[in-house]
């Protein structure tokens, strides 16, 4: 994943606020040949900023 606005060394610094940007960046904007960790999805799924028709979809594959 590349992301060109986003200064990504100072962000690695604090490993939760990370883990949480880049699963929004990969949710919202496309996964470029990766997959989603489905623990850290469960885990900071409470907290991720992403669209809510997104976020309702990806529930219910976590539910099932």
């Amino acid at each position: 994943m590349y992301n060109w606005s986003t200064d990504t060394t100072e962000l690695k610094k604090n490993t939760e606020n990370y883990a949480i940007w880049k699963l929004e960046q990969m949710v919202s904007f496309g996964l470029s040949d990766q997959k989603l960790d489905k623990n850290l999805l469960k885990k900071y799924f409470d907290t991720l900023a992403i669209d809510p028709g997104r976020k309702a979809f990806l529930s219910f594959l976590l539910a099932s």
